[in-house]
């Protein structure tokens, strides 16, 4: 497999799980070239690392590949998708290619509903931290390196693996993390009972010998966990509840927050420099995770202290006008109302919160549950779907979830414009005040157009 990937070729390339591929590549020493709709920053990032990139899809764009690599989102009527077919050119999915690039490592892949970037992510410092280089695939940009990917000398693989569309069944890992499992990604997979049984199957893929780590609180992990462990898998569970590893306390201190927790038999403090008992959790996976991969506890608590978080994942824009901005990739009403209670501490004054729905389905299918999980919020603007790789369905809009949130009229806006949003919250905003621009899609753009009408009018 590993010569398949000699010259590859990759449809979507700025994409994260794709730019990820390409950077690893490169690192090895392989020949990549690739295409994508519109220019990145990871398309720039990986230009400067050697690789060859059009911007815009046409048949012309492969040269001589030895395969080309596609995500899910790619149609087969992609013309370059389409060539390669035509010219019998080996076709992969990205997965496969991941799977491929973590031949001859003891890998750890992190999974979940939620939680599964930022766990990889602070798995993946806290073994740097201690010293051992792993190689890492990440969906998100580590804060301390800018990247979601790096070719490692040490003999570990971390990646992130993702069960939005199965793919996460190419891998074999030596520990599996499943952080929680609830309804998700039903426009793949098409019931509940289906979106559940293909982490059975992720569970399978556990190599003999190796170890499921899942989270205690979650029924869904829990239930995984059980089921698992009935069939002989060795497994170790984290949560608030008794566990191998047991979150007693927690308290925010600063942007972050400090855990007790007891790990076998001991009290042990924990540091975690991002806010939210969720992301104390994520560290309480990371831990059993690194400690299962060899690593010293005393360098993976230092390494998990040291973790700075990842972009999108409550990260800071800009401050202007007295105003704090933040962004955040949530997309899920269980992620949505976690962040914001997580944020609730650290907001000064009231919580302001942009909210961009991803596909129209999801929005179909939780508008309700989208509207509860804003009325934690004090301000809420929700924007029109991101609808990414669905196509727009009939009476499904942003609006759905704006008016059920139960906050006085006054207090949600529905702003379909995406030109008019920094104006609205700018009006609408105070001295104090915390904004966070929230969802899957383009909504990230947004905070530093705040910021700068924010700083506009100060001036």
């Amino acid at each position: 497999m590993s010569e398949v990937l000699d010259r590859a070729h990759l449809i979507g390339i700025g994409g994260a799980g794709m730019s990820g591929i390409a950077r690893i590549l490169l690192a090895r020493g392989k020949t990549v070239s690739g295409s994508d709709a519109k220019q990145s920053r990871a398309i720039d990032a990986l230009r400067v690392q050697g690789a060859r990139i059009e911007i815009g899809h046409a048949a012309t764009n492969l040269d001589d590949p030895s395969a080309v690599i596609v995500s899910t989102a790619i149609k087969e009527t992609n013309p370059e998708l389409a060539e390669a077919r035509r010219r019998g050119i080996p076709v992969l999915h990205r997965s496969a290619a991941l799977a491929a690039l973590m031949t001859g490592h003891r890998v750890a892949c992190i999974a979940g509903t939620h939680g599964k970037t930022s766990t990889t992510s602070m798995l993946t410092v806290a073994l740097q931290h201690c010293r051992l280089d792993p190689s890492f695939a990440i969906g998100g940009d580590l804060n301390e390196s800018g990247s979601n990917a790096h070719h490692g000398t040490g003999s570990m693989f971390v990646a992130e693996a993702d069960e939005s569309d199965g793919s996460f069944l190419a891998f074999s890992p030596w520990v599996a993390v499943v952080t929680n499992v609830e309804a998700d990604h039903l426009d793949y997979h098409g019931t509940v009972d289906a979106y559940v049984a293909v982490f059975d199957r992720f569970v399978e893929r556990i190599e003999p010998g190796g170890l499921l780590v899942a989270c205690a609180d979650d029924p869904g992990a829990a239930a995984l966990a059980d089921r698992a462990e009935a069939s002989g898998v060795r497994v170790r569970r984290y949560g608030r509840t008794t566990s191998d590893v047991t979150l007693l306390d927690h308290e925010p201190v600063d942007s972050g927050g400090l855990a007790r927790i007891s790990l076998a038999g001991k009290e042990i403090e924990l540091r975690v420099a991002v806010p939210g008992e969720h992301m104390a959790l994520n560290a309480l996976a990371a831990l059993l995770a690194g400690l299962e991969l060899g690593a010293p506890l005393d360098g993976l608590l230092e390494g998990i202290a040291a973790f700075g978080g990842v972009r999108r994942r409550f990260e800071f824009k800009g401050f202007a006008g007295g105003v704090r901005v933040y962004d955040d990739y949530a997309h899920h009403p269980s992620e949505v109302a976690t962040q914001l209670r997580a944020v609730r501490p650290v907001a000064e004054g009231r919580l302001v919160v942009i909210f961009q729905p991803h596909l129209y389905s999801r929005t179909r299918l939780f508008a309700r549950e989208f509207a509860e999980a804003l009325s934690l919020a004090d301000e809420v603007v929700v924007l029109d779907v991101f609808g990414a790789r669905e196509e727009p369905e009939p009476g499904v809009s942003g609006a759905l979830i704006a008016d059920a949130v139960r906050l006085p009229r006054e207090h949600v806006h529905y702003e379909p414009s995406f030109e008019k949003v920094s104006v609205l919250v700018a009006d609408l905003v105070a001295d104090g005040d915390l904004v966070l621009t929230m969802g899957a899609g383009d909504v990230t753009m947004l905070g530093p157009e705040l910021v700068a009408e924010l700083d506009r009018r100060v001036g």
